[in-house]
Formats: C-alpha cells, structure tokens, sequence
C-alpha cells in the first residue's frame, strides 16, 4: 500500500508540475500577446496593394485578379495563402490561351471574411456568383490543395456550368490520423485567442521561411516567392484564425462530399507528387481517381506539394487537356468553322442561315 501511494504522490506532483509549467507558458504568452497588439486584434502593415479588382457581393466583396482573353480559367488557392500565389508563374503562363481569374478565397488575401469560416460548399457558392458578376462561363475551375475541395465542391453543385477541372495536390477525402498538436491548439479557443495572435505579430522570417519549405520539399522555393506573395497578408491575425478552423473542420465536410463523387461526370486531370508530405498522394488523389472514372491522374515521382511551381509546364498541360477533353474544345472548334465558312467569298447568305440553324445558333 504504502509503495502504492508513493507511486501516486509521485504521479500527482508531476502532474502539478506539467501544469504549472503549461499556466506559466500560457501567463507568458498572454503577457507577449497584451504587449505587442494592446489587447486589440489589429493587421501588420502591409506593404502592397491588390492586384486585381472587386466583385461585392451581399455578404462583402471579393477580390479577383483577372488577366488574358479565351475561355475562363478560375483558379482558388489552398490553406495559409492567396491568389499571389498563382500571379507569380500560372496565371502569366496560360494569359495567352484563357481568360485567368483567380480568386481570394472568403478571408484570404484582399476578400472579406463573409462571415463564420465557410465550408467548401459554401466558399464555392460565394465564388461562383462572383465568377457570375465576370461574365464567366462554362470555366475550367483549378484548385490547389484545400483549394481543390473547393473546386469539387463547386461541380458538385453547379456541374452543368464547369467544363472541367484541374485539381492540383487536392485535398478530397477524410484522411488517418488526424490534424497533430500544432493545428488542434491553433484551432482551439487558446490557440485562436492567445497563440495565433502571438505568432501574427511576433513570428521571426527564419521561421516563416522553414514552414515554407516543409511545404515545398523535396522542392526548392523559388526566388523572390514569399516576398511575392506577402507575408504581411499571410500573417494576418485574423487569416491565421480562418485559416485554422477551416483546416480543423475540413474533414467532416469531406465526408460528407464523397459520396457525391462517383456523379461526377465533367473530365478532371489531377496532379499530385508522390512526395508530398502535406496531403498525401494515397489519401486523397489515389482514392479520387478510384471514385470518378473522369479523373486522369498525373503522378509525379521527386514533386511536394506544390506542383505548379515545381513544374509549372506540367501543370499548364494538365490544364491544356483539361480544356481538350470538354466542351470547350467543341465551342472552338465550331467557332474557328464558323469563321471559315465567312471566309470564304462564295458562300451565301442563305449558305449561312442553315450552317446556323445546324448548329443550334438560332
């Protein structure tokens, strides 16, 4: 008995010291947090302006880069990032074959919060009426990452009026294991109140720098990314906070889409590395590519998580095919018909009106 109770004080003080050593880092971190934001949640100055232009909706407004002229090529971000990150290599690549529009998604980058942090659902609704208010129609919708359950989600509700989609290392599908520590404390009421706040305005470059290439191994991080992308955006208080619980929540709502994807029927090209370590290959792409017969997947042996900056080109083929395998492809090739059939200088107006009525023109 006595060796018993022993065992249990010794358990116990332990206990209390583990405790006190977590109040004492809480009391110091709170200390920190007080310190550097004045008990306010206030965003780090930021350094460049948007680049693209808004789209206000109901809710608040959306920012969208848009460049280039052809048929409509959306594309939505993952997790932690913004529409920078395609403007510093994909969006200038494909300018000369589409028309690139390329969303923050609701809380990130330069777009409004809209509200609670939305499901994929949600975001793809929010997005699509913005897309509206452009004039896009019949788009290619790309997603990386959590970007693309947004873009599954989008088709799921609205497959009529996608022509396809290039998914890019997407998160689809409930995966084992869980989130880990780190992203269940940034999702909890400490971590949104007191640790996210702390790391908004006290995080040091060196670290920034070293979760960035987690993301990218075994790839290299281009020069002059993150100075692009804009760590001041980024590391927003309240974009660290979204960004969490959207994260945390992400789960449920996947399990609640795949059951929904075998009706999925528009072509999907899907590239995911064999060596990303983020979301991983045999948990996400492997299971879609089981669950959709319209899904093409590209896997790529050496490539992260980052695929349309490790191999950019790749990445623009993937698209290319993407477009080839819709309707888009039909619409041009009746259209270059169409102005062959003008061209020439014989034929008739009569000629015409049928080649029209044929085609379900009027």
């Amino acid at each position: 008995m006595r060796s018993v109770s022993m065992k249990n004080m010794v358990y116990n003080v332990r206990q209390k010291g583990a405790c006190a050593k977590r109040l004492a880092l809480l009391l110091g971190m709170a200390v920190i947090t007080a310190c550097s934001l004045g008990m306010e949640d206030h965003m780090p100055h930021v350094e460049m302006g948007p680049e693209g232009q808004f789209i206000t909706l109901p809710q608040g407004r959306v920012h969208a880069i848009v460049k280039g002229e052809g048929p409509d090529l959306v594309m939505i971000h993952g997790a932690s990032s913004n529409a920078r990150d395609f403007s510093f290599d994909l969006i200038d690549r494909m300018a000369d074959e589409f028309r690139v529009i390329a969303f923050d998604r609701p809380g990130f980058g330069y777009s409004d919060s809209l509200g609670e942090p939305l499901s994929p659902m949600e975001q793809a609704e929010i997005l699509r009426r913005a897309a509206g208010q452009l004039g896009v129609d019949q788009p290619i919708v790309l997603g990386h990452s959590y970007g693309g359950a947004v873009a599954l989600a989008w088709a799921l509700r609205a497959g009529d009026d996608v022509a396809g989609l290039t998914l890019l290392a997407p998160a689809s599908h409930p995966w084992p294991g869980g989130l880990g520590f780190w992203r269940e404390l940034s999702a909890s009421p400490l971590g949104q109140h007191i640790v996210l706040p702390t790391i908004s305005h006290i995080a040091p470059r060196q670290l920034v720098n070293a979760s960035v290439e987690r993301v990218f191994q075994p790839n290299e991080v281009p020069d002059g990314y993150l100075d692009h992308l804009g760590l001041e955006l980024t590391l927003r208080t309240r974009q660290m906070q979204i960004n969490a619980l959207q994260i945390d929540r992400l789960e449920g709502y996947l399990e609640a889409m795949v059951p929904e994807y075998p009706d999925l029927s528009i072509p999907i090209e899907v590239v995911h590395g064999r060596a990303d370590r983020t979301v991983g290959l045999q948990y996400h792409a492997e299971r879609l590519a089981a669950a959709v017969d319209s899904v093409n997947l590209t896997r790529v042996e050496g490539m992260g998580h980052m695929p349309h900056h490790a191999d950019p080109e790749r990445v623009a083929d993937a698209i290319r095919r993407t477009a080839e395998r819709s309707s888009l492809a039909e619409d041009q090739e009746d259209l270059a018909a169409f102005k062959d059939r003008v061209a020439e200088p014989t034929i008739s107006y009569e000629a015409l009106l049928d080649d029209l009525r044929a085609h379900g023109k009027i």
